[in-house]
């Protein structure tokens, strides 16, 4: 019995298929590792967190950065994930010829309810091979901040790496992010 095999997408073809229009009007996806994955709709909850860790991160970050809500982001050359919230370095104009790539991000947000635990492990692991310094993740349904550093090397892991340190904030407390001037409070990242 022969094993059918999947067609992985590049980058590349991935931005040609978007700029020829082959996806719907406001239809939401993005590439992980070749695949084109359709991104479930938004709560009220998410687009509030998204619209809050924005706020909070823009004020904590200052002007030498560029928060990104929902925006490319050109990982390698098979993932281009649209993370709820990512921080770069430099300003809009600086990326007018390509996305973001891991050297320029100092931050990636995920704000999460239904997709928690694809956001943890599949995309952290992503993250974490990618290099990203840090990964956020604003869990809904514990009211909590996973703040995930350390990316390393873990056999086990979707895309064999992961975060070795991760910390579980909860209202209350504050964070202050690995290149921010300010730190984060966590009541104002949660809805």
């Amino acid at each position: 019995m022969r094993k059918l095999e999947t067609h992985r997408w590049t980058r590349e073809a991935y931005d040609r298929m978007a700029e020829h229009g082959i996806f719907a009007p406001g239809e939401r996806v993005e590439l992980i590792e070749g695949e084109i994955v359709t991104m479930t709709p938004q709560g009220t909850g998410h687009a509030v967190g998204i619209q809050l860790a924005h706020e909070a991160l823009r004020k904590a970050f200052g002007q030498a950065f560029h928060i990104r809500p929902q925006l490319p982001l050109a990982l390698d050359l098979r993932s281009e994930p649209d993370p709820d919230i990512a921080v770069v370095r430099g300003a809009p104009r600086d990326f007018l010829e390509s996305h973001p790539t891991p050297p320029a991000t100092v931050l990636l947000v995920e704000v999460a309810a239904s997709t928690l635990d694809y956001d943890r492990h599949t995309k952290g692991s992503l993250y974490a091979r990618a290099g990203i310094p840090e990964f956020w993740l604003v869990n809904l349904v514990e009211r909590q901040i996973e703040v995930c550093r350390d990316p390393r090397p873990a056999p086990g892991a979707p895309f064999g790496w992961e975060y070795a340190d991760v910390q579980i904030l909860l209202p209350g407390a504050s964070v202050l992010p690995i290149e921010a001037a300010a730190p984060v409070l966590v009541d104002d990242l949660l809805p």
